[in-house]
């Protein structure tokens, strides 16, 4: 029986040992594998069928281990460079959108939009089509020539307006006896008071309020300048929510007709010019990417795209983050490579260790000893994310970009009391000084223990204003006053002199160009990215690496107080962070 037991386990292990070599090799050959698109046709954009992010990945690997090969991740720069190309593409006829499921950053749509009206400028058509509007599909619907609705019942309307929601989680945490000790600078420096308060705090309000608005004043502005009306008649149309129903986009002038599934097919035959719909080629979009944006091309003269997405953490080895000691040693990389001319930093972080972001800093000011570093603005660029770049030569934000933040903070959980009152565990700690345990999250600090930290916040932040008054050529009593940890959207720091331009990557790309040799575009460029884009095998073995814990309550109300607790345990008691008070959600 013993033997018989070991020959089963060795040609068990055999077998097992030639299907993961099977599987793997099949995920190397996708790996290099680039679709086959048609020469002539529509380009499709059908965007519940792709992801655009920051970086390119041609596939989802969720997506894949589920058994659906069609979720793709597309890259920004990547997708933008597709419409760049299409739009001088003879076989390319027109644009065909389908926005509804988008899946992107809110700065991230911002800037295909602003590529899709690019598109438009080459003379080519671009029609939308669109059953359940939301504020993001809309917003990209309205940059066609022509915008279609539903001539269906049962789709559902969100254009509503932006929200984002805040917990607060002073009371349930009381109930536990766990005490919350937030030291920080700056009045709006939010970050932690969501535990230690049981509502919002007016100055908290007030900057999530003010962003909020400036971002929706930021689309409707676009969405009435391409529908011809006025953002008042469009604020007037949402707030007397008087869009209900499809043929209502069309009577206020947000549509220009309703389309049945049939009507849908004999305009698309009509602008192909085809007898037949069978006859009207359709080119995917997101192949069309991966096939025209990763053809070989090579050059001596190089723009390096640093891309610093994620939050910024100690250490290295973490692909999901910007790990500080990798990063840093990435850009002294970038640094000693002669072919690469200029740097983009793009930059989508909400920050995070102070360390790690200053680590960063200064590896990015020795290589703009020998090099332009112009930033661009992703999604987030705050706190720690504006640390790193706000000594860049030249920084352009998207109008809905968040930034700022300026302003640092400590959270120091006592937890002695719900461990006695819960647990019914009684901690004694032994020490070797008097507060060798003023960590231990076992007690709460004394007045000598919260002045050390408080000094350590102060002289951070002090350093932090610094930063930006030299980089930004202000005064340091004027940075502090846009400061105090307040966030601020993108449309509203170019005011107060915290960026120099609202635009994207490729504007920042353009700019680096003319840092170098004065050239009005990045085209005689060749464009390397840091860190490269992992393969479909690279970013499964990832996968296996970093394996999360799924939430319990994603989907739900409490999805955010779930993510809550999940960032007080990973916070290290005592450090100081330079980071956003959330990563805000807005719907």
């Amino acid at each position: 029986m013993m033997l018989a037991t070991l020959a089963g386990l060795i040609l068990f292990s055999v077998v097992w040992a030639l299907m993961m070599f099977s599987f793997i090799g099949s995920l190397a050959s996708l790996s290099s594998d680039t679709p086959v698109v048609p020469k002539e046709g529509v380009l499709y954009m059908n965007m519940s069928n792709f992801v655009i992010a920051e970086k390119e990945n041609p596939m989802d690997m969720t997506g894949l281990m589920q058994g659906n090969m069609t979720i793709k991740t597309l890259g920004l720069l990547n997708a933008i460079q597709a419409l760049n190309i299409a739009a001088a593409d003879p076989g390319v006829k027109f644009l065909y959108m389908r926005p509804d499921g988008v899946s992107a950053g809110i700065a991230d749509i911002e800037e295909l939009r602003r590529a899709i009206l690019k598109f438009r400028e080459s003379g080519k058509a671009v029609i939308s089509f669109i059953e359940n509007p939301s504020n993001a599909s809309y917003y990209l619907a309205s940059a066609a020539d022509k915008v279609y609705v539903t001539a269906s019942k049962g789709g559902m309307n969100t254009v509503i307006g932006l929200s984002s929601q805040m917990f607060f989680l002073k009371d349930l945490l009381d109930k536990l006896g766990v005490n919350m000790q937030l030291i920080r600078h700056g009045k709006y420096k939010s970050a932690g008071e969501m535990y230690i308060k049981n509502q919002i705090s007016k100055e908290n309000y007030e900057q999530t309020h003010a962003m909020i608005s400036s971002i929706w004043n930021s689309w409707v502005a676009d969405m009435a300048a391409s529908r011809d009306i006025t953002p008042d008649r469009f604020n007037a149309l949402v707030d007397d929510l008087a869009l209900v129903e499809p043929e209502d986009f069309v009577d206020n002038g947000l549509a220009d007709a309703q389309l049945s599934r049939e009507e849908r097919k004999q305009k698309l035959c009509d602008l192909y010019m085809a007898e037949d719909f069978n006859d009207v080629q359709f080119i995917p979009f997101e192949d069309y990417t991966i096939a025209r944006t990763s053809a070989p091309k090579f050059s001596t003269n190089q723009i390096a795209v640093i891309y610093a997405d994620g939050e910024i953490v100690d250490g290295d080895d973490d692909p999901q983050n910007v790990a500080g000691d990798t990063f840093a040693e990435m850009i002294a990389d970038v640094r000693a490579n002669d072919m690469v001319k200029a740097v983009v930093l793009r930059v989508n972080s909400p920050g995070g260790s102070v360390l790690a972001s200053d680590k960063i800093r200064k590896e990015l000011q020795l290589l703009r000893e020998s090099k332009p570093v112009i930033a661009s603005y992703g999604n987030y660029a705050a706190s720690g994310g504006y640390w790193i770049s706000a000594e860049s030569n030249y920084i352009f934000s998207d109008a809905t970009t968040l930034t700022g933040s300026i302003g640092v903070f400590s959270l120091i959980p006592e937890f002695g009391k719900a461990v006695k009152n819960l647990a019914h565990i009684n901690v004694t700690n032994v020490n070797s000084n008097r507060h060798s345990d003023m960590y231990s999250s076992m007690r709460p600090l004394d007045g000598a223990e919260t002045a050390y930290v408080q000094q350590s916040v102060e002289h951070i932040y002090d350093e932090f204003t610094s930063i930006v008054a030299e980089g930004r050529e202000l005064r340091k009593t004027y940075v502090d006053s846009i400061a105090q940890g307040r966030v601020w959207a993108g449309a509203d720091a170019i005011k107060i002199g915290l960026v120099d331009e609202i635009g994207g990557i490729e504007d920042a790309l353009n700019r680096a160009a003319f840092e170098v040799d004065g050239s009005a575009s990045y085209d005689n460029f060749y464009i390397v990215r840091y860190p490269a884009a992992m393969t479909p095998l690279e970013s499964l073995l990832s996968s296996f690496q970093d394996v999360k814990t799924p939430l319990v309550f994603g989907g739900t109300p409490f999805e955010a107080v779930e993510r809550a607790f999940s960032s007080l345990k990973d916070a290290e008691s005592g450090k100081v962070y330079a980071r956003l008070p959330y990563e805000y959600i807005i719907k």
